[in-house]
C-alpha cells in the first residue's frame, strides 16, 4: 500500500506538471555575436505571429576593452604558451557570462509565463579553424577566431542550459526564413522592423537578425515536437 501511495503521488505531480506546461507559452532566443558581446532577442508566437518578449545586449567579457574583446589579436603578441593560456581563460569567461545571461533570461521569461526551450545562433561563413599556432600566423584567421570564440561560448552555454540549438550562416539566414515562413525577404525585413518599433532603440540589424534566428529556432522546435 505504501508503494502504491508513492506511485499515486508521483502520478499527481506529473499530471500537475503537464497541466502547468500546457499553459506556458514557448519562447526562442536568438543571438548575433560580435567580439566581446552579443545581441540577444527572445521571441514567442501569439496566435501564430512572432512577438518580441525580451531584448538584451550581453557582454561576453568582464572588462570591455580591446585586449579582452579581441583575444586572438592580443594573443598574437604573446609567447605561444601564454597565448594558449590567455585564449583558454577568455573562452572560459565568455562561456560563463553567456550561461549566466541565458539562465537570467530563462528566469525572467518564466516569471512572464514563457518557457525558453530553444535558441538560434547566426554563424559566420568561415571554414573550420586550424590549431592556435597557425591561427596566430594569419591575420585573417585571427579575425575569424575572435568571432568564433564568442559564438562557441554561446553554443556551449545553450547546450549547458538544455536549449535546443538551431544554427544558420548569416548569408543563408533570409533564404532559410523565406523557405520556413513562405515570406519574401523584403517583406520579412519590413516585418522585423515593425516588430522592434514599439521597443525603440537599439533595434539595428543585430537585433533584427537575432529575432529572426529566434523565430527560426522556435519554428524548428515546433516542427520537431509535431514530428515526435
Amino acid at each position: 500500500m505504501r508503494g502504491r501511495g508513492k506511485l499515486c503521488g508521483r502520478l499527481r505531480k506529473e499530471r500537475r506538471r503537464s497541466e502547468l506546461e500546457a499553459g506556458v507559452k514557448q519562447a526562442g532566443a536568438g543571438f548575433r555575436a560580435h567580439s566581446g558581446w552579443t545581441a540577444l532577442v527572445a521571441v514567442s508566437l501569439i496566435e501564430g505571429a512572432p512577438v518580441i518578449v525580451a531584448r538584451q545586449r550581453v557582454p561576453l567579457v568582464e572588462t570591455f576593452t580591446y585586449e579582452f574583446r579581441q583575444p586572438y589579436h592580443s594573443a598574437e603578441k604573446m609567447p605561444l604558451d601564454k597565448a594558449r593560456d590567455f585564449v583558454s581563460r577568455m573562452q572560459g569567461e565568455a562561456r560563463r557570462l553567456a550561461h549566466r545571461a541565458i539562465l537570467g533570461l530563462q528566469s525572467d521569461l518564466q516569471a512572464q509565463g514563457f518557457a525558453l526551450k530553444s535558441c538560434g545562433l547566426i554563424l559566420a561563413s568561415g571554414k573550420p579553424l586550424p590549431n592556435l599556432e597557425k591561427i596566430l600566423a594569419s591575420h585573417a584567421l585571427i579575425h575569424t577566431a575572435d568571432g568564433e570564440l564568442f559564438r562557441e561560448a554561446i553554443v556551449h552555454a545553450s547546450t549547458r542550459s538544455g536549449l535546443a540549438m538551431c544554427t544558420v550562416k548569416e548569408r543563408e539566414l533570409l533564404d532559410r526564413a523565406e523557405q520556413a515562413f513562405r515570406i519574401k525577404s523584403a517583406a520579412l525585413l519590413q516585418r522585423l522592423t515593425e516588430l522592434g518599433r514599439p521597443l525603440g532603440a537599439p533595434w539595428s540589424q543585430d537585433e533584427k537578425f537575432a529575432a529572426l534566428a529566434a523565430w527560426l529556432a522556435l519554428a524548428s522546435k515546433h516542427e520537431r515536437t509535431k514530428s515526435g
